[in-house]
């Protein structure tokens, strides 16, 4: 079951058989102050995605030539799509549970099993687990808005999230990528 904040609050005083404690309710007013920057965090991801993938991809690449070799978890072409595809589905879900402050949609959608379809498929955990580090600090980059004109060169861009410490929510976002490197490790 995906819950946000607000629901996992209503189903937590329910539980309890109480209102909405005090402090449950300081988190929910935390939770629509930063909305913005959590917006803005997503945004910069999901915009970015195919680059912040694609490079994921080049770079495990770049450290094993032999997944782009005849045999190789990258070759054909079809097995670099589903590489590509996977990447973006996993990204994708890191985002959502972002959003939404809950990790239960990535787990649930995700998550659940696939170390053992990888496993059965014969994909390369190592290889699977260095994308998606390479995801996550490109990520993390993107919401600290951390890029400069002289790393990206032509390709430059500066998306502007929100102003301000986004500490809290580059450490939410980071802990979504190690639950995915955790379930695929």
């Amino acid at each position: 079951m995906v819950l946000d904040a607000f629901s996992r609050s209503v189903v937590a005083a329910d539980a309890s058989t109480a209102p909405i404690s005090t402090s449950g309710i300081g988190e929910l007013k935390k939770f629509i102050a930063e909305g913005n920057k959590r917006l803005d965090a997503v945004n910069a991801i999901a915009s970015n995605a195919s680059c912040i993938v694609s490079d994921a991809v080049a770079g495990i690449v770049c450290e094993n030539q032999g997944l782009i070799q005849a045999g190789g978890n990258c070759y054909p072409n079809r097995r670099m799509a589903a590489c590509l595809r996977d990447g973006e589905i996993l990204l994708r879900y890191v985002t959502y549970a972002l959003l939404s402050g809950d990790a239960s949609v990535l787990d649930d959608r995700a998550l659940n099993g696939l170390k053992e379809t990888y496993a059965a498929l014969g994909v390369p955990t190592t290889s699977s687990v260095r994308a998606v580090q390479i995801m996550k600090a490109s990520s993390l980059a993107h919401i600290n808005d951390t890029n400069t004109e002289a790393a990206g060169g032509k390709r430059f861009r500066k998306m502007g999230s929100a102003q301000g410490d986004c500490s809290a929510l580059t450490a939410e976002a980071a802990s979504y990528f190690d639950r995915v490197i955790s379930a695929l490790s």
